[in-house]
């Protein structure tokens, strides 16, 4: 446990922002989900609607610095390429 004051402080805000990340992995893990059940049920258009979605959902995890940019382009490209294979 940490004695100085300053350390004390490091923990709480330490603690604060891995609930707030771990929120936000959570939301864009769940995004994608969701596309990826409509890919497999065959729904373009349920798909599609998602896909807007969670693409803005994946920039935001990326301006938070959660993921790497090149794993969301990445990730929205084979979305949209199984989208589009429908």
């Amino acid at each position: 446990m940490p004695n100085l004051k300053q350390a004390k402080k490091r923990v709480r805000q330490a603690t604060k922002s891995r609930e707030r990340n771990k929120d936000q992995m959570s939301r864009y893990r769940t995004f994608v989900k969701n596309v990826e059940k409509a890919v497999i049920a065959n729904d373009k258009e349920q798909a599609t609607e998602l896909f807007k979605v969670a693409t803005s959902v994946i920039d935001s995890t990326v301006s938070k610095g959660l993921i790497h940019k090149n794993k969301a382009a990445r990730k929205k490209s084979r979305l949209n390429a199984s989208i589009r294979a429908l």
